[in-house]
């Protein structure tokens, strides 16, 4: 194949989506010409590989669910889910190979090592030297941070003089300057009418990055209405239901390439911001501030930085990377200075947070009266659409089950609660009424909003109107102080916390049809006659 004619098969795979995943798909099911693979293999594509399989992802696992809900014949089930299993593994591949690539990408460029008393400073003494960077950084009317790309203000700054040349266009502004629901609305109408060509530009790509998974939850929470409506109705009449199935996968297909664009756009980004602070003049002004914040460390601190030069001094009489610059002997160096085991740090030297001691906890229950009523909640959200399940157990031989839908699984835990809490509420009317979650996510959000009275501070974690009309009504009752929520490991052998698990698993299963409502009556009747007389107190450390 000629060099042109290759050249020409890559910029056409580039321009066009389709032409591109026909490829891609080929290839994986090995149908490809010679010349389409040899062109796939191009380092420019790799990237937009993973953008087709993530839309084939979706659409594979749609077929899949549309045949399961119109009891296509076995042989055709089979056959679907093959194709979705040979998708999902391409899919995992690409991934693979384009983290292989963009690290060979960031390996070949030259990035200049600080020198090493500057970096054995920085992190052995990590408050002081920061300190002094500070004290420099403003001193020359610049903002506080670390100099590292791209995610400090210091970073920022800079990229931010270089590129503000111009004036945004309109339709950019408006998108930097909307509230959070209006962007996404904005992704939202981008994958189900029209592309919108200002989501790329640097002042608002970032965004889009962050605002996709929400996009995507609501695309899935469309499969999700779409599924229940399928499953209302007898199989002679879902047609037009299925239809409207298949129109929601291929919006969330769309959303899901549409994401996986936008990271691989601020990744981009991110790399030019990077480039941007280790050469050129902005790079000059780092070492200048570098050097003068290390001045002022050994002023400040003589006899630490006295320690850190002969300790370098010695280091570089025998080691091997000495030409190299001793890229990573700062942090064995530092551990020296410090008289304590080298800490776990990222790339870029940064110390990693420590994990506590007594993360292993559990839920102490030694304070509670005893009227208090307990109850563990748990939940069971869905990989494809929206729809999650939820069951709760309390020590009253109680129990609940039902389904919702949730854009993640810390929504899901939250549904959980809300239902067990305000079941118990209602059951009984004086007693104080705690909740045990082994979701740490929805215990914080719980515990904020009680705390507050504004279901406002959950909305971050609770996307859909279901889990904040549960959160909206389970507030009202703060004022009397008779809901608590603790956090509780999960899967240690607790009664309640093993028959909640199994109610919410129950559920999604009911909810998505996957189990008939005659085998899902029998089951919780099983589920809840194991709880039996073993729905006693929970021991005082749970």
């Amino acid at each position: 194949m000629k060099t042109t004619e290759h050249t020409e098969l890559i910029r056409r795979f580039a321009d066009d989506f389709t032409a591109l995943q026909e490829a891609v798909l080929s290839q994986m099911n090995g149908v490809c010409a010679p010349e389409t693979a040899a062109a796939l293999e191009h380092a420019s594509l790799v990237g937009p590989v993973t953008v087709v399989l993530a839309h084939a992802d979706v659409l594979a696992r749609g077929a899949v669910r549309r045949a399961e809900l119109s009891v296509q014949p076995p042989e055709r089930l089979r056959q679907l889910r093959a194709h979705a299993r040979r998708v999902r593994r391409a899919r995992s591949q690409a991934e693979t190979r384009y983290k292989e690539e963009r690290a060979r990408r960031l390996g070949r460029r030259s990035r200049p090592v600080d020198p090493l008393e500057w970096r054995v400073a920085r992190t052995a003494f990590t408050s002081a030297f920061h300190e002094t960077l500070r004290q420099e950084l403003r001193d020359r009317g610049l903002p506080d941070g670390t100099p590292q790309a791209p995610e400090s203000d210091l970073a920022q700054w800079a990229w931010d003089r270089r590129t503000a040349g111009g004036e945004l266009p309109a339709p950019v502004r408006a998108l930097r300057d909307c509230d959070d629901d209006a962007f996404v609305e904005a992704l939202l109408r981008d994958a189900r009418e029209e592309e919108n060509p200002y989501l790329p530009h640097d002042a608002v790509v970032e965004r889009w990055s962050r605002h996709a998974r929400a996009a995507q939850a609501w695309g899935r929470y469309a499969i999700g209405r779409a599924e229940r409506d399928v499953l209302a109705c007898p199989l002679s009449a879902r047609r037009t239901r299925l239809d409207a199935l298949d129109d929601a996968y291929q919006d969330t297909a769309v959303l899901a390439a549409r994401s996986r664009e936008a990271l691989l756009r601020v990744t981009d980004l991110h790399d030019r911001m990077r480039t941007d602070v280790t050469t050129g003049p902005f790079a000059e002004l780092l070492g200048q501030c570098r050097a003068a914040a290390l001045a002022r460390f050994a002023a400040a601190e003589p006899a630490a930085w006295r320690g850190v030069c002969e300790l370098v001094a010695r280091h570089r009489v025998d080691c091997p990377e000495q030409t190299d610059g001793c890229p990573h002997c700062h942090h064995a160096l530092a551990a020296v200075l410090a008289d304590a085991p080298p800490a776990d740090t990222d790339d870029d030297g940064e110390h990693s947070a420590a994990v506590p001691a007594d993360a292993d906890r559990y839920a102490l229950l030694t304070d509670l009266p005893d009227t208090a009523v307990v109850a563990v909640a748990d939940a069971a959200a869905g990989d494809e659409s929206a729809l999650s399940g939820y069951g709760w157990a309390a020590e009253d031989g109680t129990t609940g089950h039902g389904d919702s839908f949730a854009s993640s699984s810390g929504e899901a835990e939250v549904i959980g609660v809300c239902a067990a809490a305000l079941s118990l509420l209602e059951r009984h009317e004086h007693a104080p009424v705690v909740v045990l979650c082994d979701s740490t996510e929805a215990v914080g959000v719980v515990e904020a909003v009680l705390r507050s009275g504004d279901p406002a501070a959950s909305h971050r974690t609770l996307l859909f109107p279901e889990s904040r009309q549960l959160m909206d009504s389970l507030v009202r009752h703060r004022h009397r102080h008779r809901v608590q929520v603790r956090w509780l490991k999960g899967h240690i052998g607790h009664d309640l916390n093993e028959t909640a698990d199994a109610l919410a698993r129950l559920a999604l299963r009911r909810a998505t049809g996957r189990i008939p409502p005659s085998a899902a009556r029998r089951e919780e009747t099983r589920i809840v006659r194991s709880l039996g007389s073993g729905a006693g107190r929970l021991p005082a450390a749970a």
